[in-house]
């Protein structure tokens, strides 16, 4: 009985909460970010140096009365926003932190298809509102998702070719004495600025559009069920950076202990995520066209002449195809 409690419960809690924990940092550390840029204070009233003011906007979000609309399709519209999170949560499991949650041969493939379907919740929210607003912001959504996602399994491609496994520690291993980052800068620039656009961040957040006279796929949603997306993009955003950090950072030695392995993990995905906060509070919104222009016209030929590149080189060097 006490194993079976341990793995379905204990376990997936000691997963979620720091996440959790991890993402109302996020939002505290983005507000007090960008309002030192832009030369005032950020939160400061709620706790001491408004460390809880996180807490209390999930309060408010949550107690907040939800809006059910009455021409909505009423289960969908519910199960959209607990779709987006269970997914958001769901992906770290196969993450070495630095042993996974959930031991799996190809968890770099698990972490991209579970990925590819957060379309589904936006495009699900989008349709169930049954508003034209909802539902063309929930169809620019899926557009500039699906989109940049073709260019991230095609960088995934490039970066398993050079380790030559689909195993997240396999990447670790590679790096033990260089980062891939050194020889493969061009993939890690790509590699991020897709990832930008994956999460829906600025200069490419047109998914949620903000300053627009409606938010997008989410403009009927309130309370609990847009807390719920809320925290799925932030999620996403601290998986991105940490699998970013797995992929080109080095992010363990197996000299390490476990301890500073993480620690070391947990300072470069802070790092990075502080750079999101950066571009976010530097750079304008992109227009629609800009923005599909980038990757079908720009990274995806690049991606695509770097996958042929690093499969004709060991071919050239050896004679043999790259193992993987």
């Amino acid at each position: 009985m006490l194993p079976t409690i341990m793995n379905y419960i204990i376990n997936p809690l000691a997963l979620i909460i720091p996440i959790l924990y991890a993402v109302a940092l996020l939002t505290l550390l983005e507000r007090k970010i960008i309002g030192y840029m832009q030369l005032r204070k950020g939160p400061n009233i709620v706790g001491r140096y408004g460390l809880l003011q996180p807490i209390a906007d999930r309060l408010k979000l949550f107690v907040k009365e939800p809006i059910l609309p009455s021409t909505s399709s009423q289960i969908l519209f519910i199960h959209s926003p607990m779709l987006a999170l269970t997914l958001a949560l769901t992906m770290w499991a196969p993450l070495p932190l630095p042993s996974p949650a959930a031991d799996l041969n190809l968890n770099i493939l698990f972490i991209l298809a579970l990925s590819s379907l957060t379309v589904y919740s936006h495009l699900g929210s989008g349709w169930a509102s049954n508003s034209k607003y909802a539902l063309i912001g929930a169809l620019r959504a899926v557009a500039q998702t699906i989109s940049y996602e073709v260019t991230l399994g095609v960088l995934l491609l490039c970066i398993i070719i050079l380790s030559g496994g689909f195993y997240l520690e396999t990447f670790n291993v590679t790096q033990e004495n260089m980062r891939l980052i050194l020889p493969s800068w061009p993939l890690a620039a790509m590699w991020y600025v897709s990832t930008l656009a994956e999460t829906n961040r600025s200069p490419f957040d047109l998914t949620e559009g903000e300053s627009e006279l409606v938010s997008g796929f989410n403009v009927e949603y309130a309370g609990g069920p847009f807390a719920l997306f809320f925290l799925a993009e932030y999620a996403n955003i601290l998986l991105m950076n940490t699998l970013s950090v797995i992929l080109f950072l080095g992010s363990s030695n197996t000299l390490f202990s476990p301890e500073l392995m993480t620690t070391n993990l947990m300072t470069k995905t802070a790092l990075l995520s502080i750079v999101f906060l950066w571009v976010r509070a530097s750079y304008p919104r992109f227009r629609y066209d800009q923005l599909m222009h980038l990757t079908c016209k720009s990274f995806l030929p690049l991606t695509l002449a770097m996958v042929i590149w690093h499969l004709a080189l060991p071919i050239a060097l050896t004679g043999l195809p790259p193992q993987l």
